[in-house]
């Protein structure tokens, strides 16, 4: 099956390389595409889906901010399912702090290079990484992302309005991901001590799950 991986916000392909698949799960890995000026998560989504050929069942795989962009087009195609992991599938279950960062336009006045440094905060307490690889994969990763669409991705998630689940929905969350928290969310999966990159911390767990979900489709 044709699945779509989604990487996440200042993440890429690379993100997704611990993951041990299933031979019949075709990847096929989404390349971002320059945002239009003031353009919405949505409208965003809506172009990003034209890439998805919808003559074959498909599945979706999300993960963070790429997670959101997977719930927006599920709502305008059919996919197989969709799973979204670190990540949010209403926009009212957003952590409170990011509400009022969007109420307040703060990223409007905070400078693209400030938004894109990466430190030892952002990186072990926000992340969770841990070994010297993941440090330097994840600072890697970042200085590779377009500072101009880290700004507005930022920016559409802040302003992100959405209540609806998508059928066929899946949610995998780790519980001490210090991103993308809310007591309010209920993910189908929990990975114990998980963080915000536990796709590439927890790769073995998660795998499982993705392996068993398209196996079952």
């Amino acid at each position: 099956m044709n699945t779509y991986f989604i990487s996440g916000l200042g993440a890429d392909k690379r993100i997704f390389s611990r993951l041990k698949l299933h031979r019949s799960i075709n990847i096929i890995h989404v390349e971002w595409i320059n945002p239009l000026r003031k353009e919405s998560l949505s409208e965003y989504a809506k172009r990003l889906s034209e890439i998805i050929d919808t003559s074959e069942e498909f599945a979706l795989v999300g993960l963070s901010f790429g997670g959101m962009i997977a719930v927006e087009i599920a709502k305008i195609l059919n996919p197989v399912f969709t799973i979204v992991i670190s990540s949010t599938i209403q926009s009212n279950t957003l952590p409170p702090l990011y509400k009022l960062a969007g109420k307040l336009k703060l990223v409007e006045i905070i400078p693209s290079w400030l938004i894109k440094s990466s430190n030892r905060l952002t990186q072990n307490f926000f992340f969770g990484t841990q070994s010297n690889a993941e440090k330097k994969l994840l600072t890697k990763i970042i200085n590779d992302t377009d500072r101009r669409f880290l700004k507005w991705a930022i920016g559409s998630i802040l302003s992100w309005r959405n209540n609806l689940i998508p059928e066929r929905l899946f949610h995998i969350h780790g519980t001490k991901d210090k991103i993308l928290y809310s007591k309010k969310s209920k993910p189908d999966f929990v990975i114990e001590n998980g963080t915000h990159f536990m796709v590439y911390q927890n790769a073995a767990e998660i795998s499982e799950i993705i392996n068993q979900l398209i196996i079952n489709a």
